[in-house]
């Protein structure tokens, strides 16, 4: 069975008290354990998963079905919702190439649930291409972004860098968008890459920071989601070929302080090159290396 999946991050309890409703024990899981999930078939944006069957704990509520639903745990009680079946294997799809994910499976019924199956660790097989990420920053407070990308050619056959997006999430504090962009230095040359920031302004234009907020905007300091997009203006890579480091350095207008450490893309610095599945890179529209939910 094919299951898309779901971009949101629901709670255990919240899904819980939706599914597992008056027939759930009180006194815990009236279900089995899943197994632990097995990869069946890895490929660059879909896996397939098997695990073994729960059963009902010594219930008579043995004649309602099972249903399964795999997750990506993402904190305490909280995950990303990723497919749901009634068989024990699943296929997922629209995952992101060479990208790390943690998965889990849980069993639901209308008259009990079970606790969540031990976590498996799975890397996507590699896309078209990847990012490789080395943090210059060990302060992750101070007024500047500073780290070095490389888009690396894992693919079969040349790479049109025109084609290539790698986006660098963060999140600004207090709804201050402001943020100036810089390439100190490049391999294949600062005036061959562009840089534009991007953010989500909320309906009806910017914040205004005021107490209390106006309907429809965040609470003045609530963090704005965004990126920093890096697109190249030519260039050709082959197989196994890289652009070579790309320096890159940003701060704000009024050179304030910056906190990354809520940042999706952010690493914390340990002198080594890494390849940071939570830097996102399309290729024609085509999401080939990371994911920010992973």
């Amino acid at each position: 069975m094919h299951a898309r999946r779901v971009i949101a991050a629901v709670t255990v309890a919240a899904l819980a008290s939706l599914l597992a409703v008056t027939g759930a024990r009180a006194d815990g899981p009236a279900i089995s354990t899943p197994g632990t999930p097995m990869v069946v078939a890895n490929g660059p944006h879909q896996l397939t998963l098997r695990w073994t069957p729960s059963t009902w704990i010594g219930d008579p509520a043995a004649e309602q079905p099972i249903n399964y639903e795999v997750q990506a745990p993402l904190g305490t009680n909280t995950y990303r919702w990723l497919g749901t079946t009634l068989d024990t294997t699943i296929t997922l799809t629209d995952l992101a190439p060479g990208t790390t994910y943690r998965i889990a499976v849980a069993a639901r019924a209308l008259g009990g649930y079970s606790d969540s199956s031990p976590v498996v660790t799975v890397r996507t097989a590699s896309g078209r291409a990847t990012v490789s990420y080395l943090n210059l920053d060990w302060s992750p407070t101070n007024n500047q972004i500073q780290h070095l990308l490389k888009v690396t050619n894992t693919g079969t056959g040349p790479l049109d860098l025109r084609a290539v997006r790698v986006r660098y999430h963060l999140r600004f504090e207090g709804g201050n968008t402001s943020l100036v962009p810089n390439c100190d230095w490049a391999a294949l040359g600062c005036q061959r890459v562009r840089q534009t920031v991007q953010f989500f302004v909320p309906p009806g234009g910017p914040p205004v920071l005021t107490t209390p907020a106006p309907p429809g905007y965040p609470i003045p300091g609530t963090p704005v989601p965004g990126w920093v997009e890096l697109t190249f203006i030519d260039g050709t890579l082959e197989p196994g070929e890289s652009t070579g480091p790309i320096q890159l350095r940003h701060h704000r207008h009024s050179w304030s302080d910056i906190d990354e450490r809520d940042d999706p893309s952010w690493l914390a610095a340990t002198g080594q090159w890494t390849e940071n599945g939570r830097i996102t890179l399309d290729v024609d529209g085509v999401r080939e290396f990371g994911d920010t939910w992973s």
